[in-house]
């Protein structure tokens, strides 16, 4: 392969992959181009140009990873089993366990073209607009948790028992395993959550970081068409979904991104939330939803965590971004945050 097919594949052997390519999703068109997405995916993601069709490829990263983390193989089965069902979710073609291709496993899926929100504000669209939009990203998640998991094929894709005590403790786990500082407010998160978790009343397929900016929304119009970033579904509450979604109504807005707290949502044409809150349960057959700050505070804890690793490896050596810098800062903010929506819930 000459330098400039180099150029044309990314970082991947097109040979191979275009070979792989021509036995599992088209055989009778040639691979073009392979264009990598700029960003920081966890699992890294390609522009796949097969004939005149644009597909999608997310691959595990390559080198050495822990076994369960960059699963592009539950990614692939979950979307393989929403898709027959009416999900808004791209089709996927194929998954490529083999390493010898591209050099880690991979699986090609639909390219859905349309319109990501970066901003949960919709600077971009009408007053009109907007209220559309975000009834659309309530229905899908209505949607999504009215799926039979058994039904689905997805019966075992969690683990059982309470989600939020196995999450509780995972966070409590990794928080102490990045440990660099002694934050009261962690302390008293970790002291608190654990002896008033929620019962858990249903059993859900859950998205685990469902916002307004993973989901790809139609070109001209409101409807979502692929909800993307499965790296943290599983099995358990979906109460963990909407309350990570509404958690966006409760925090007061920094910049450009899908927090809502201070705006005049009226002004703006933004539902509030108490009117995705009956949405949400006249969609999915609840009369209401639990007082929300206990939820509240278990998202910012597991936000505190998953930042506190961040953090580590920053003092490690082995994260020197600007973006991690800034990430990191947040950590004390975020578990202030968290302990103030727990003494609401009565800590």
């Amino acid at each position: 392969m000459n330098d400039g097919d180099s150029d044309r594949f990314a970082d991947l052997d097109g040979e191979r992959l275009g070979t792989w390519l021509g036995a599992n999703v088209d055989a009778a068109v040639p691979l073009r181009s392979v264009t990598k997405f700029a960003g920081g995916q966890s699992n890294p993601t390609y522009r796949v140009e097969l004939g005149d069709k644009s597909y999608v490829l997310r691959r595990k990263p390559f080198g050495k990873i822990l076994p369960s983390a960059h699963a592009v193989e539950r990614e692939y089965r979950l979307i393989h089993a929403l898709h027959p069902l009416g999900m808004p979710v791209a089709k996927p073609y194929a998954l490529c366990e083999d390493e010898y291709v591209i050099g880690a496993p991979f699986y090609i899926m639909d390219m859905v073209e349309g319109r990501v929100f970066w901003d949960g504000a919709l600077p971009e669209v009408s007053k009109e607009e907007r209220a559309p939009i975000y009834r659309s990203m309530v229905d899908a998640l209505a949607q999504l948790h009215s799926v039979d998991p058994q039904e689905a094929g997805l019966g075992d894709y969690g683990a059982p028992g309470n989600y939020f005590e196995r999450q509780v403790g995972r966070w409590t786990k990794q928080y102490r395993a990045a440990q660099t500082d002694e934050l009261p407010a962690v302390e008293r998160l970790i002291e608190f959550l654990p002896g008033t978790v929620p019962e858990q009343e249903r059993t859900s397929i859950i998205h685990g970081d469902y916002r307004i900016d993973n989901m790809i929304y139609a070109p001209d119009g409101p409807q979502v068409r692929a909800i993307l970033d499965w790296e943290l579904s599983t099995l358990g509450d979906p109460l963990a979904d909407f309350t990570y979604l509404a958690m966006n109504w409760a925090l007061p807005r920094t910049g450009r991104n899908a927090q809502l707290g201070g705006l005049d949502l009226d002004d703006l044409g933004i539902p509030s939330l108490e009117e995705v809150t009956q949405q949400y349960c006249e969609a999915t057959g609840r009369t209401s939803v639990p007082d929300m700050n206990w939820y509240f505070a278990y998202n910012l804890f597991r936000l505190v965590g998953i930042l506190q690793g961040i953090k580590k490896r920053i003092i490690d050596g082995n994260a020197s971004s600007k973006d991690a810098q800034k990430k990191a800062a947040m950590v004390e903010p975020l578990a202030d945050a968290a302990l103030n929506f727990a003494r609401k819930a009565g800590a």
